[in-house]
């Protein structure tokens, strides 16, 4: 039809007014383009980019912040600054400049007159945070305070003994094997680098010029600086229980109480001490002969007999009246809307439109004539209209959240205008975009060229107002959530009764309007209210305001306004730019209404406003805050006083008090005082109760702060097509404290928090949405914005834009704050800007921040008028998505030498050369050349090697006889490894123990010599060199040895050798199943294609020392399933250096059993079956079937006592196959002894054990073995050595890493370690950079939800940097020894406060 033309141009309508966010001074008309006042160069000093949001302003707040932040002494924070990686993070220039908002907590409202007294000020009050963190550890009432954490850090240690606490490593008790990570200059004497290392792990980089302060800085007393933890984390740690370990029976119920520490009720929480509140009612609506019996009829009368009369002005973006649409107008053009609505869409038959439909109102704030002849036309066609703001792009922040209230409302058509229409996002087919989550939209354009006239005969129907919905008004709730309020016809009637009565507004009088008139008081005051009363509107829209801010009061002056409906804003931005209008004169206003006067900090711009323009003609009693909700309407306004009345008594209540939920007046720490003024008295006609916003309605004591709920005929009525949260709004019973409802009327929750003071005035103190309960106390979400930028933030925040919400981390809500940084800010000003937030935030609100951010400027997702949207900005934080430029937590065999890295792998080689006092080597050419090599003297003596024996050039005699060991127990040959904590061992491996060994694997694996087994893995030392070398000979089989190194030229080599000779079983490590699984897995199409079967595998087993790796076992077997691996094959073994094999799954031996235990109770050692899919529940399988020969027994490493089924322990073998013993130059086996021959303390105290260890448990499966008995399972749970001790309990690093893994899509490895007493994990970032501080928050949230641990220290690396071993063991110990040398070069380090 008509009404839908296809628009083809696709320029972009600047709907809400230009991107420059700064008003300018100047509003002459020859100026345009005026310039902002950031560029301006007259006398005057520049407005700063880093200006604050001065609707939070408040000198008394200003110097409290500042008072509290003196008493610190002048030092420097104890905790490093975070280092960055000087490429990461390239500032994004603010091109858009951010334009104020009308509803945000974080727009630009102007700054300081006095910014560089203030920051002179602020530099001098630099404080010291021993008083902060002594003072908080006393004075805290939300945290009980332990000092039994592991975390505390007060004692005074010496240097030395702090360095001494860096480098100790926990090994098993006596074992004095080489340790080769230690960098005292004492023990590193016989090597000077790091062994082990991998070719492709080395971390790259040197000690930089720029790196951060040495990791082992003292301050004056001896402290290390890094040891100490900032209080909040210490007191959040504390709150965690050292637990003791449960007696059996009752062992661990999951339950919130038995981790946290519950702090006890302090006795000097202050409670509310009042009587019961009594409800106050507004004064009765008066009854009015003439009242129109709809706004409707109103606008049907101004029309015929007031058709000249103007309604509505509009202004261009000079500020100079643009056009005045009449009463007749507005009549005539609303009659042909309404008439082409119901006639002219569809058919007669089938019109597209029935009244009672819903259709959505999409028009700028620019054209507000379109948007009310749009609102009035569907009030005429009675059809429920719902304004919703204009989409700029698909992707606007919380453009799903209106797909949802369109969708709720069951909205499929769109008025607009045409202009508008054309600047909406365009497909490539010129057609309007499909909106992120909207439902399929009809549009129609409503300019009165597309109108037809109606026919003569045709009018109106207007009904006397009823209860049917008259129009929808959209409401964001604190999650993000868009819902409709419905208003119904006679709530719409009477609210515009009750507004003039309280307003006193008369005919034919003059009301300026700077509020969005689709919405709340702009729309209320200035749409409705005003056409019933006949009222000449003059409309300033937001581009208008941003071009020329003193527009509003021009309008005042030259139209001698009555009345002014502005936000705090709107009061500032006149404020800032009334000294280019000297010959303004306001004494016209009778009522200047603040629409956001129920915000606590709107006090401070009513009397920087009022101090301003009094000389101006502007009375003080025509100051009138008011206090709204989309729910209730207008709930409370303050009347006009008479000419020369004082005004109303402020309260200055105490935040303390406040946190409580009392009214308290602030009479000891005037640092911690909130000013608050009234909002008038409740509306006519209304009955107004306050209720505890927790739990059940129940009426307030008179001393008590609650949420404001009121029972009116001119409220809204529900949410549209949400019946069940209608309910808990709108249809609210208070009750007393004895649970009995005081009546049976209902009442709609307000959501504003607040109290009534003397003479039934209404203090409001907060809204719902911006409640932060934290441990039990409540902050508001203002305060925090307030103090945050009362810490002086020129410097580094961009205009002010700062959000507040918080998280639930660990049983609680937890404080965020982000803030848009500066461009030109420099980290050194951003970090103290940072600390100082966290203190003052501490000294104000006795609150701990969680997390602090600091984001670029023009990032943060934006409402549609340019504010912050929080919900939004939540939504990115907690999935990673944030991207922060700064961030600050408070919570807390001998392997030959690789020719690419010399220097890295070299001394390994020496040291076992010496160690082993070795006569001569074996090796080939090329490995001779590199032994000799330059490259190689600059890490060893090349002089001193023994005797170099060329195996590729043997003498071709044979020996005149084979060499038969005296005894068996001689010893065969030393076996060499480098633990992944950094310890190298050699084990001795006698004749007998090596012929055992190869006979338990011929029966255990049914080797014969007709098999052909695949061998991929490293041949150097444990179970890979017995089958490399030994067990092939002994058994008579073929081996096929396929080195891992050539995966790395042919990653198909290995999968394609067991195809091509048909092999049943195959052994491998972890590295190269990991190396097919990401190399291969999107590739297995492609090797079907040539020719790839996998069907003949019937085992292939992992070869590895450690816990086995399921999730990448069960990728393998799912990956290479479609070329015909059975998923029964993949199973895995186990050995360690006191027994190279103790496990390997057998052919005809039963499945590795699967169980899930709980990770709480292995904390405990105990080991606690569960059901898979439990919460904190762990998979652990069977790590292969326990070798011939082998005794296992479950041993209390401490007592040495065995230990039950449900406990986990160190594995102790008893086996012909275990080594001898451990092999040094100094002959001191005894001291070892104890690893190899050890008894039980109690039980069988005669039989000889190995001490693997390793922690596990053994369960009986009800698997069957081939013998049709049921089997032990042994099940490995970590290595002893590398468990963290923490909180009392015994962490194992492969849990916390795999959550670790899993808090973001770009972290592509981790290693956590401990660092004096703090947890670091190192996390590796598969993304770009910019992601980089996305991780912290992340990480630091997973590992305290998942583990209860506080994360001490986040470092960023790239790929690659962890090392790890041939094996595909992390070697977290070289980790540490490169973090703590600063050879990382991380992306990131920050240290969680």
């Amino acid at each position: 039809g008509p009404f839908l033309p296809q628009i083809t141009n696709i320029q972009q309508q600047a709907s809400s007014g230009p991107s420059s966010g700064e008003p300018s001074r100047d509003c002459s008309p020859a100026s345009p383009e005026a310039p902002g006042p950031s560029s301006s160069s007259g006398g005057r000093r520049n407005r700063s980019g880093g200006t604050r949001d001065d609707r939070y302003r408040s000198d008394i707040h200003t110097e409290a912040v500042q008072a509290a932040l003196a008493k610190h002494k002048e030092e420097k924070m104890a905790l490093p600054m975070p280092t960055k990686r000087r490429s990461a993070f390239v500032q994004s220039p603010a091109e858009d400049c951010t334009p104020p908002d009308t509803s945000s907590a974080s727009e630009d409202e102007g700054s300081l007159r006095r910014q560089a007294a203030l920051s002179a000020v602020l530099v001098q009050s630099l404080q010291s945070p021993d008083y902060w963190i002594n003072r908080s550890v006393q004075s805290s009432s939300s945290t009980s305070s332990s000092t039994s954490s592991t975390l505390s850090h007060g004692e005074n240690k010496t240097p030395t003994s702090a360095l001494a606490d860096i480098l100790a490593s926990t090994r098993i008790e006596n074992s004095v094997p080489p340790d080769v990570t230690s960098s005292t200059p004492e023990r590193r004497s016989r090597v000077d680098s790091r062994v082990d290392l991998p070719p492709n792990a080395m971390p790259r980089g040197m000690p930089r010029g720029q790196s951060r302060t040495s990791m082992l800085d003292t301050t004056a007393d001896g402290v290390p600086v890094n040891s100490r933890v900032s209080t909040k984390i210490q007191q959040l740690l504390n709150t965690l229980k050292r637990p003791k370990r449960p007696p059996l029976s009752d062992f661990f119920l999951d339950d919130s109480e038995e981790i946290v520490e519950v702090p006890q009720p302090d006795p000097n929480t202050p409670r509310p001490e009042g009587r019961q509140i009594i409800p106050v009612k507004g004064e009765p609506l008066g009854v009015v002969s003439n009242w129109p019996p709809a706004l409707q009829a109103a606008l049907a009368r101004w029309g015929a007999s007031q058709a000249k009369s103007p309604a509505l002005t509009t202004l261009d973006v000079t500020g100079k009246p643009l056009y005045t649409l009449t009463y007749g107008k507005l009549w005539s053009r609303s009659l042909k809307l309404a008439y082409t609505l119901l006639n002219k869409l569809g058919t007669k038959n089938e019109p597209v439109l029935r009244p009672g439909d819903r259709v959505a109102l999409v028009y700028p704030n620019t054209d507000p004539a379109m948007f009310w002849v749009a609102f009035y036309g569907c009030l005429l066609a009675e059809v429920i209209p719902v304004p919703i703001e204009v989409p700029l792009s698909r992707q606007d922040a919380g453009s799903l959240q209106i797909g949802f209230l369109l969708g709720s409302c069951g909205v499929g058509l769109a008025l607009t205008s045409e202009i508008c229409l054309k600047g909406l996002p365009k497909t490539p087919q010129g057609e309007i975009m499909q909106f992120k989550g909207w439902p399929r939209m009809k549009w129609v354009v409503t300019d009165t060229k597309y109108l037809t006239k109606p026919s003569k005969d045709w009018q109106p129907h207007i009904p006397t107002a009823n209860t049917d919905t008259a129009y929808i008004e959209y409401k964001a709730s604190k999650e993000g959530t868009v819902m409709g309020v419905a208003v119904s016809k006679i709530a719409l009637l009477t609210h515009c009764q009750a507004l003039t009565q309280a307003c006193n507004y008369c005919e034919g009088e003059t009301l300026v309007n700077v509020l969005d008139c689709k919405k709340d008081m702009g729309l209320w005051h200035g749409v409705l209210t005003s056409v019933m009363n006949r009222i000449h509107t003059i409309t300033v829209p937001y581009a208008v305001m941003k071009a020329c801010p003193m527009s509003w009061v021009q309008r005042v002056h030259i139209h001698k306004a009555r009345v002014a409906v502005v936000k705090c804003r709107d009061l500032h931005w006149a404020m800032m730019a009334h000294r280019d209008q000297r010959d303004t004169n306001l004494s016209s206003i009778r009522m200047l209404i603040v629409a956001d006067g129920a915000n606590p900090w709107s006090v401070s711009s009513c009397d920087a406003f009022l101090n301003v323009f009094q000389s101006h003609g502007l009375k003080p009693e025509v100051i009138c805050p008011c206090a709204s909700s989309p729910e209730a309407l207008t709930v409370a306004i303050r009347r006009p006083g008479a000419r020369g009345t004082a005004l109303p008594a402020r309260a200055i209540l105490s935040m303390g008090g406040l946190s409580h939920g009392v009214i308290r007046v602030n009479t000891e720490d005037k640092n911690s005082a909130l000013t608050v003024q009234d909002v008038g008295h409740v509306m006519p006609g209304a009955l107004m109760c306050i209720v505890k916003p927790d739990g059940p309605p129940q009426l307030c004591k008179t001393d008590e702060i609650g949420e404001i709920v009121l029972n009116s005929r001119a409220g809204g009525t529900l949410y549209y097509g949400l019946p069940g949260v209608t309910k808990n709004t709108f249809e609210v019973i208070p009750v007393n404290q004895a649970g009995a409802p005081i009546g049976d009327i209902p009442f709609t929750r307000t959501g504003l928090l607040g109290f009534v003071g003397p003479g039934s005035l209404v203090f409001v103190v907060g809204k719902n949405e911006g409640l932060l309960t934290v441990s039990g106390r409540r902050h508001n979400a203002d305060d925090l914005v307030a103090t945050a930028l009362a810490v002086e933030p020129v410097k580094t925040v961009y205009r002010g834009r700062i959000a507040v919400f918080s998280v639930t981390v660990f049983y609680d809500e937890r404080i965020v704050i982000v803030a848009e940084q500066r461009p030109d800010a420099s980290e050194e000003d951003s970090f103290q800007w940072m600390s100082r937030v966290l203190q003052a935030i501490d000294s104000i609100h006795q609150v701990g921040l969680y997390c602090l951010a600091l984001v670029p400027a023009n990032t943060l997702p934006k409402t549609p008028l340019g504010g912050i949207h929080i919900s939004e900005t939540k939504q990115n934080f907690l999935e990673g998505n944030l991207h922060p430029c700064n961030i600050l937590l408070c919570p807390h065999t001998l392997r030959p030498p690789h020719p690419q890295n010399l220097a890295a792998t070299l001394p390994t080689v020496r040291m076992i050369i010496d160690v082993s006092k070795a006569a001569c080597i074996l090796t080939t050419q090329p490995l001779m050349r590199i032994l000799r090599s330059r490259e190689a003297a600059a890490s060893v003596n090349v002089k001193t090697w023994p005797t170099i024996i060329d195996t590729d050039d043997l003498p071709r005699r044979r020996p005149p006889q084979l060499y038969k060991p005296p005894t068996a127990e001689m010893l065969a040959y030393l076996d060499f490894s480098v633990s992944t904590t950094g310890m190298l061992t050699g084990v001795k491996m006698s004749h007998s123990a090596v012929s055992t060994l190869c006979r338990s694997i011929k029966l255990q694996c049914e080797l014969y010599s007709s098999r052909q087994i695949a061998i991929c893995l490293d041949p150097y030392c444990g179970l890979g060199f017995v089958q490399w070398c030994l067990s092939s000979v002994y058994s008579g089989h073929q081996s096929i040895l396929i080195p891992p190194m050539e995966l790395e030229l042919s990653l198909p080599l290995w999968l394609s050798t067991l195809s091509q000779y048909k092999i049943r079983d195959t052994f491998c490590s972890y590295s190269v199943m990991e190396l097919c699984t990401k190399g291969l897995g999107t590739q297995t199409d492609s090797l079907k294609a040539r020719g790839v079967n996998l069907s003949c595998v019937r085992s292939c087993v992992v070869i590895a020392e450690e816990r086995p790796r399921l999730a990448l076992t069960q990728s393998f077997s799912k990956l290479f399933k479609d070329l015909g691996l059975s998923p029964r094959a993949v199973s895995t073994a186990f050995g360690s250096r006191v027994n190279l094999a103790i496990c390997l799954q057998g052919t005809a031996g039963p499945d590795p059993s699967t169980v899930y235990v709980d990770m709480k109770s292995l904390r405990h050692d105990r080991v606690r079956l569960v059901e898979r899919g439990a919460p904190q529940s762990l998979s652990l399988m069977e790590s292969g079937t326990i070798l011939p020969g082998v005794k296992v027994i479950i041993v209390n490493p401490e007592t040495r006592g065995p230990l039950g089924d449900s406990h986990l322990g160190e594995i102790w073998v008893q086996s012909p196959h275990s080594s001898s013993g451990y092999y040094t130059i100094y002959g001191e086996e005894s001291l070892q002894a104890d690893h190899f021959n050890t008894r039980l303390s109690f039980g069988e105290p005669h039989t000889l054990w190995a001490r693997t260890g390793y922690l596990g448990f053994v369960k009986r499966t009800e698997l069957l073995g081939s013998t049709g008995d049921r089997h032990d399972a042994l099940f490995v749970v970590g290595q002893l050595d590398e468990t963290l001790e923490l909180r009392g309990l015994r962490y194992h690093p492969i849990d916390i890493e795999t959550s670790v893994s899993r808090a973001h899509r770009s972290i592509a490895e981790s290693a956590v370690f401990t660092w004096t007493n703090l947890l670091v994990v190192v996390a590796e970032l598969a993304g770009s950079e910019q992601e980089a501080l996305d991780l912290v928050p992340l990480v630091t949230n997973v590992v305290l939800e998942e583990h209860h641990l506080i994360v001490g220290v986040v470092v960023v690396v790239d790929p690659g940097v962890i090392p790890i071993n041939s094996r595909g063991e992390k070697q977290r110990m070289h980790l540490r020894d490169s973090f703590l040398a600063d050879q990382l070069d991380p992306i990131y380090v920050a240290y969680n406060m």
